[in-house]
């Protein structure tokens, strides 16, 4: 018997690679200058805080005092006077009892699927949850209904029909490849009716939509009800890092006490939590940011629409643009980076409808001169890549 010398243990992984090649789905690391003249579509920063001075002035004077990092797990050294501020800030901001700051919003979402079921329980999932949520739905070994996107009927039928299990109802507010919103009172109204509680993901809600920004469960009424919870991200509006749970006090001390993304992982750095902390400031200082960034994500729609591409209807900040295939869709958004506006580009599995398309995010500071740029860019490299439906 021959012994093997291991090259060939990984050949598999060849093999997918070609496979991805030939559908047009390879992926690759790209990475960004420090400084650019290139027109960005496709960051998350929707305030446009990332670099505000305040912000990493904050960040960097947290780093000097506190050090780069936070030394250890939260519960052990990883805990500073930071963190529990940032905590207090978010739940005032946002109307909660309580909130609890994770080291990224994908931990955060962990953490309150995993802890808040587990096996013998249920959970009835919108199709077009965010990855995290999805594996979060996996890793609690609860019973996992998927139900159709935004179908509150499907809800319904779901948890009526789930015994007598403890149960959650999970979905984003503000879903991340078409930007349209969850209807959050319908569905809060299908879990009070079945004894569940629902748990919304408002990482692109918050600092966006509702009153100064406070994010969709807010915009709702439901940030004190005391059976929702919300998880939040710092890396998106607050021009940040890491995540957050929001909801009942009870369920943050649980938590804390169970949530293994949070007891086993390092807690967030300090500079992010006081850039965080910071923007969070700003944005109660300057409150017509959000509704800047909704007006820009309107208008790049109707623009887009109106020469001939399939744009969706934002309800935040994020404008889905369809390709005609996923080759093409990479094509485009090439193009557009050629031309100095840099796009997102979805494509499966990213994508939970299969569809390729472009993903445009808005910002505040964006000017209409800067609206004007991506609009002719995009449409003329969209008629190039064969993605206008209709003569312009």
């Amino acid at each position: 018997m021959s012994v093997s010398t291991g090259d060939s243990v990984f050949d598999w992984i060849d093999t997918r690679a070609e496979a991805r090649a030939k559908a047009g789905l390879t992926r690759r690391l790209r990475p960004r200058p420090a400084s650019s003249t290139d027109l960005d579509l496709a960051g998350n920063d929707y305030l446009g805080l990332a670099r505000d001075k305040r912000v990493t002035g904050a960040a960097a004077a947290a780093s000097m005092r506190w050090g780069a990092g936070s030394t250890g797990s939260r519960l052990v050294t990883g805990s500073t006077e930071l963190h529990m501020e940032l905590e207090y800030e978010l739940a005032n901001f946002c109307g909660a009892q309580a909130a609890l700051v994770f080291s990224s919003g994908y931990a955060a979402n962990l953490g309150a699927l995993t802890a808040l079921t587990g096996p013998g329980t249920a959970i009835v999932a919108d199709q077009y949850i965010h990855a995290s949520l999805i594996d979060g739905c996996r890793l609690s070994k609860a019973d996992v209904v998927v139900a159709g996107h935004n179908d509150v009927p499907q809800v319904t039928h779901a948890l009526a029909t789930r015994g007598k299990r403890r149960a959650l109802v999970v979905t984003d507010s503000v879903f991340s490849v078409d930007g349209d919103l969850a209807p959050l009172n319908q569905l809060v109204a299908a879990c009070r009716e079945h004894d569940s509680a629902l748990v919304v993901d408002d990482a692109h809600g918050l600092g966006v939509l509702g009153d100064g920004g406070r994010g969709a469960v807010h915009a709702a009424g439901l940030a004190k009800s005391p059976d929702v919870v919300t998880t939040v991200t710092l890396s998106k509006s607050l021009g940040a890092q890491g995540g957050a749970v929001l909801g009942p006090s009870r369920v943050i001390r649980h938590l804390v006490e169970t949530a293994r993304s949070f007891i086993f992982d390092t807690g967030l750095a300090p500079g992010s939590a006081a850039a965080a902390l910071t923007a969070l400031k700003v944005l109660r200082e300057e409150p017509d940011r959000p509704a800047r960034v909704v007006a820009v994500a309107q208008e790049l729609a109707e623009r887009l629409r109106a020469a001939g591409l399939r744009a969706s209807t934002p309800a935040a900040a994020v404008v889905s643009v369809q390709a005609p295939s996923a080759e093409a869709a990479f094509t485009w958004a090439e193009a557009c980076r050629t031309s100095g506006v840099v796009v997102g580009c979805f494509r499966p599995p990213s994508v939970p409808d299969g569809v390729s398309r472009l993903r445009l995010t808005a910002r505040a500071d964006l000017s209409d001169a800067d609206v004007d740029r991506a609009v002719r860019v995009i449409s003329e490299t969209g008629a190039s890549a064969g993605a206008v439906s209709r003569p312009r």
